[in-house]
C-alpha cells in the first residue's frame, strides 16, 4: 500500500480560496505544490509568498507533473477543464473538492446534479481514481481551524479505492484535520451541497453520527 512517508508533488487545479488554503497547508507539511490556472502570472505573487516548494503553471502542466491532483475548480469549469486534462490525470488520484452548489426556489442550498459530485467526476475521469474530500467545510474555517486546533475537527472523505482513500486520509491529516471515511462515491451525498454535512464543521464523532442518522435505522 502506498503511503505519504516522503514528500510528494501535489497539483491543485484552480486558485480559489479552497485551493489556496489547502495548498498552503500541504507546503507547510513538506510537500511540493504546483497550482494550475488559466493565467499563471495572476497567481505569481501569492505563490512567491509560499516559498520554493510552490509553483504555478498552466492547468495542463500542473495535471501532468503532479503525483496527486486536487480539483479545486469552480464547478462551472469542472466539465470542460477535467475533460481537457483527463489524459494527464490518467492513473492518478484526483481529490475532488468542487461543489455543484445551487439554491432552490425555496431558498435552500442544493446540488445542481442529479447524482453525487464524486460519481460525476469519476465519469469524467474514467482512467483516474477519484476521492471526494475538503468539500463540506467553508474555506475560512479550513484556513483557521486546521492550524488553531489541529487534530480536533473532522473532514469527511468518500471514495471507492481503499488504497487511494488511505493516501487522501494522510493528506487530510497534513492540513490539521481528522479524516472520517463515510463510504463510496455513490454514498458521498452528505458532503455535497444540500447534504447533511454541508456547509458545517463537526468533531469526528459528531460527523459520523450525522451520517449514520441520515442513513436511517438498520433493518
Amino acid at each position: 500500500m502506498q503511503t505519504l512517508s516522503t514528500p510528494r508533488h501535489l497539483g491543485i487545479l484552480g486558485a480559489g480560496p479552497i485551493g489556496r488554503v489547502i495548498g498552503r497547508f500541504w507546503i507547510e507539511a513538506g510537500h511540493r505544490v504546483t497550482f494550475g490556472v488559466r493565467t499563471p502570472e495572476k497567481l505569481r505573487e501569492f505563490v512567491d509568498e509560499l516559498g520554493p516548494r510552490a509553483a504555478v503553471t498552466s492547468l495542463e502542466q500542473a495535471a501532468a507533473g503532479a503525483d496527486i491532483v486536487l480539483n479545486a475548480l469552480n464547478h462551472g469549469a469542472v466539465d470542460s477543464v477535467l475533460t481537457a486534462v483527463a489524459p494527464q490525470l490518467a492513473g492518478k488520484i484526483v481529490i475532488d473538492a468542487s461543489n455543484p452548489m445551487g439554491v432552490s426556489e425555496e431558498g435552500r442550498i442544493i446540488s445542481t446534479l442529479a447524482l453525487t459530485e464524486g460519481t460525476h467526476v469519476a465519469r469524467l475521469l474514467p482512467e483516474s481514481t477519484v476521492v471526494r474530500a475538503f468539500t463540506h467545510v467553508m474555506d475560512e474555517s479550513l484556513a483557521y481551524r486546521g492550524s488553531a486546533q489541529p487534530g480536533f475537527w473532522a473532514v469527511a472523505v468518500a471514495g471507492d479505492d481503499p488504497d487511494a482513500n488511505d493516501i487522501v486520509h494522510s493528506l487530510v491529516r497534513a492540513t490539521g484535520f481528522v479524516p472520517v471515511h463515510i463510504g463510496t462515491l455513490a454514498e458521498s451525498g452528505p458532503l455535497d451541497p444540500g447534504g447533511v454535512l454541508f456547509p458545517h464543521m463537526f468533531t469526528p464523532a459528531d460527523l459520523a453520527a450525522q451520517v449514520a442518522a441520515a442513513k436511517g435505522p438498520v433493518g
